[in-house]
């Protein structure tokens, strides 16, 4: 499988509690703060969720 690094580029404030919630499932709580996930539907169907917050590139 495929990595990616997302990296969290916009704030959460003033945002909906489920879109918190999913940064947070992401592992996301600091701004320009990256992590690494596998490529999967479940991890791809999150990020698409808050796709306006984050930002994504494969490793």
């Amino acid at each position: 499988m495929a990595k990616l690094h997302v990296k969290k580029v916009r704030s959460a404030i003033n945002r909906t509690a489920r879109q918190k919630k999913t940064l947070e499932a992401l592992g996301l709580r600091k701004m320009n703060q990256v992590v690494e996930h596998d490529d999967s539907l479940a991890v791809l169907g999150m990020i698409a969720k808050v796709a306006h917050l984050v930002s994504v590139e494969k490793a």
